[in-house]
């Protein structure tokens, strides 16, 4: 029970760190609001693993890595590729 106690105390001693000016009312909230837009211009969310995300400064940061390892792998693949049997 000790442990629930430090848990309450912990979470009423955090700071706000909200601006003043982000006055959000959650009661005109609109669940799933752009969900239809998002799904007709396409868009992928990835979650990111905290230790990974912190390598990377933003979204142009990440994709230059994934460009990066599939220029790589599509490189790999063609030197390893199995010779067809035919001689020269």
């Amino acid at each position: 029970m000790g442990s629930r106690e430090g848990m309450k105390a912990k979470k009423q001693t955090e700071k706000d760190t909200m601006r003043p000016e982000y006055n959000f009312d959650y009661r005109t909230a609109v669940r799933g609001k752009y969900y239809r837009r998002l799904m007709q211009e396409g868009s992928n969310v990835v979650i990111l693993e905290p230790d990974i995300a912190k390598e990377f400064r933003d979204s142009d940061a990440v994709n230059e890595a994934l460009r990066s390892l599939l220029e790589v792998s599509a490189t790999t693949r063609r030197l390893t590729r199995r010779s067809n049997g035919r001689q020269r």
